[in-house]
């Protein structure tokens, strides 16, 4: 029953400090953009070993063009 008194505000400092913790990733953008990294790997940085023969035409897209995706 003593550890008690000892337990039961090192859990609420823990639960402070974990709140802290969120709420400062949150205001520094952490959790922004959570499917841009994964895409990131997906993109080609090597378009200068690819031979001229073997490129794929690029895509122009319109800048005034809407993107729909809600």
């Amino acid at each position: 029953m003593e550890i008690l008194v000892f337990l039961i505000p090192v859990s609420l400092i823990l639960v402070a400090g974990g709140i802290v913790l969120f709420n400062w990733a949150v205001k520094n953008g952490q959790y922004d953009d959570l499917e841009g990294p994964a895409h990131h790997i997906l993109y080609d940085d090597d378009k200068d070993m690819i031979p001229e023969e073997s490129r794929q035409p690029q895509d122009k897209k319109d800048p005034d063009a809407t993107d729909d995706k809600a």
